[in-house]
């Protein structure tokens, strides 16, 4: 009796250990992918607790997270002829955890590989100035370029950007002179069609000071005003000429006496008139 009850407590712990050792935890960032004796099971295995046959089954573990992987610095020649250093970053994740265990060996050195050739390609595409201002259309470029061949690996390029241009020296100071250059350009139109908008409506002012002559008055009793604030200043005013003609025309009303003779014709004596004889 004590025997069989020694053999159902071995057989016990026996089925604990196997049990144990067929036992495995999937992490919720993680998918598993099982292979017995050496074939791939259809379908994955979810975040949880799941049981593998001992010594049959072998479970391979995918992220299934969002990885970020940096594209080192590749040097090419833009299709203007410019020399360019250029880095960026790939964004992805794998939407197939059994076909990113089966159908790669290492689907994040591949990614890496496809973006490192692909960013070289868009290089030798782009323009100077497509590579510096016109980025988003380069950046769905990349990502088509790496998503085509990453998509038969169950994996999805979900963004691509470039994340620095490194110009030579030489180009940086060309590119700083022409900016200088183009600033100062801006800076004298801008003067000149200042210039050109102040004399035109000095002109404009001018033609109605023409017509009405008190507005030259106003404005000259204006600029004594603006002149006289500052009591430090010695004003000299100068007589206005309209004022003296006005002190003409009055004179004249008031002395017709004064007024001058009538012109007579050159060479005529004018006509005395006739005096009666008194007798």
């Amino acid at each position: 009796m004590e025997s069989a009850l020694v053999g159902v407590v071995i057989g016990v712990v026996f089925l604990l250990l196997l049990l144990r050792s067929g036992m495995r935890v999937i992490n919720q960032v993680e998918r598993g992918v099982v292979f017995r004796f050496g074939k791939a099971l259809p379908g994955h295995r979810q975040p949880g607790i799941t049981f593998l046959i001992p010594v049959a089954d072998r479970m391979r573990k995918v992220n299934v997270q969002v990885a970020t992987l940096p594209i080192p610095t590749q040097e090419g020649i833009t299709r203007d002829n410019v020399s360019v250093k250029v880095d960026a970053v790939v964004y992805y994740r794998v939407t197939d955890p059994a076909r990113a265990a089966i159908e790669v060996q290492d689907y994040a050195f591949a990614v890496g590989q496809v973006a490192q050739s692909s960013l070289r390609s868009i290089i030798g595409k782009s323009d100077l100035d497509d590579l510096l201002s016109d980025r988003e259309r380069l950046h769905e470029g990349l990502a088509l370029m790496i998503d085509s061949p990453a998509a038969g690996w169950g994996v999805h390029i979900d963004r691509v950007e470039i994340k620095d241009v490194q110009l030579p020296e030489s180009l940086k100071r060309s590119m700083s002179r022409q900016a200088e250059a183009e600033r100062e350009r801006r800076a004298r139109v801008i003067t000149a069609d200042g210039e050109f908008q102040a004399a035109q409506q000095l002109a404009n002012a001018s033609r109605i000071m023409s017509d009405t002559p008190e507005a030259m008055q106003l404005r000259l009793l204006q600029t004594v005003v603006e002149v006289a604030a500052e009591k430090n200043s010695t004003l000299v005013m100068p007589f206005p000429v309209e004022l003296l003609r006005y002190f003409d025309r009055a004179a004249r009303n008031l002395d017709p006496a004064s007024a001058p003779a009538p012109q007579t014709p050159t060479g005529t004596v004018p006509e005395q008139p006739a005096r009666a004889d008194a007798s």
